[in-house]
């Protein structure tokens, strides 16, 4: 199934609200109904229900999330439940990354990379809502494993050393955003059976 096949299925009582416009909105109900059958896949394992359980929820309400927020009366309120799809989106790839040997390597690379460019597209949302610009934290030092245990390294993340309001994490390459069809991302892996 391809996105545009799926979208075909939608019903329209949900494509005339106008919360249909919002591009990531329309990914994450799409990715949650890959989610339902990686789900369905991953809980004919005994060992892996609560796993299926888990990621089923995370991706299931990234979209819940964003259509609640869309429906908030002013840009604090959006902002919020949007940070609440952000972390479930997070929260889905993370889930998606614990079930990759009982999906394959190809269809937990697709959702990885699926999820990711929604990462982003959601990173985009919330400064938008709030009126301001992304704020990027202080990146924490990083610790390298040596031979004589962890040591601490001085470097910083790089993300920190750009200035806020000039940066988005990765927007500039990500082709999900730059593809208006989607199918780049969304046809190449076949859904598992």
């Amino acid at each position: 199934m391809t996105y545009e096949e799926w979208e075909k299925g939608v019903p329209e009582e949900i494509k005339r609200d106008s919360l249909w416009k919002m591009k990531a909105y329309r990914l994450a109900l799409f990715l949650g109904d890959l989610a339902g059958r990686d789900a369905a896949r991953l809980a004919e394992n005994r060992h892996l229900v609560s796993l299926a359980d888990q990621l089923y929820r995370a991706v299931g309400s990234i979209s819940a999330n964003l259509a609640e927020g869309y429906s908030r009366g002013s840009g604090r309120d959006r902002a919020r439940f949007y940070e609440y799809a952000l972390g479930s989106t997070r929260e889905g790839r993370d889930w998606y990354f614990k079930s990759r040997h009982a999906l394959g390597e190809a269809v937990f690379r697709h959702r990885l990379r699926f999820l990711t460019s929604l990462i982003r597209l959601i990173l985009t949302m919330v400064p938008q809502q709030r009126g301001g610009v992304l704020q990027v934290r202080e990146a924490p030092p990083v610790y390298r494993l040596s031979s004589d245990g962890p040591a601490l390294d001085d470097s910083w993340d790089v993300a920190a050393s750009f200035p806020a309001e000039d940066w988005t994490p990765g927007l500039e390459d990500d082709p999900l955003l730059h593809d208006p069809t989607w199918s780049s991302l969304l046809t190449d892996v076949p859904l598992p059976t």
